[in-house]
């Protein structure tokens, strides 16, 4: 045996170590959940509807701080928008025009729901005629192999 002396090092494990739980996480949440208090859901928004006439339809609510118009991949409006207020009685205000008219369209107007993170809705699979579905035949001893398809 030499002088030689090893220091133990821990193994390193193949799987990795989630970080520590962020503390400024759950307070994001918190101010997501706040945010959403103060906003609004308008639907049927006309399509060449901007930003600045349905923050103009809403003012009379109360002060807005931020109208959004969603849009798909390909830059055309999705026909709905979310209304940021500052204050959170604007909400109820805002409420009161549902069913208002822009651009000779009814608005539905809906209080801006908290997005819960894993509640995904989820739906079954379809029937898909083309994916090569074949029904399930029962079994007769001695009757002849009909080939499923053709």
């Amino acid at each position: 045996m030499t002088g030689e002396v090893r220091c133990f090092e821990p193994r390193r494990s193949l799987w990795a170590i989630p970080p520590p739980k962020n503390p400024t996480a759950s307070a994001t949440q918190a101010e997501k959940e706040e945010v959403d208090s103060r906003s609004i859901y308008v639907g049927n928004v006309d399509y060449a509807c901007l930003p600045g006439e349905v923050k103009l339809h809403f003012q009379s609510c109360g002060t807005v701080n931020r109208v959004t118009i969603l849009t798909d991949k390909l830059g055309q409006p999705k026909g709905f928008a979310y209304v940021e207020f500052f204050e959170r009685e604007a909400v109820q205000n805002a409420l009161l025009l549902n069913e208002s008219e822009l651009h000779g369209r009814k608005l539905k107007v809906s209080a801006k729901r908290t997005n819960v993170p894993g509640m995904k809705q989820f739906r079954g699979r379809r029937f898909n005629p083309y994916a090569g579905f074949r029904p399930r035949r029962a079994f007769v001893p001695g009757a002849p192999a009909i080939p499923p398809f053709g």
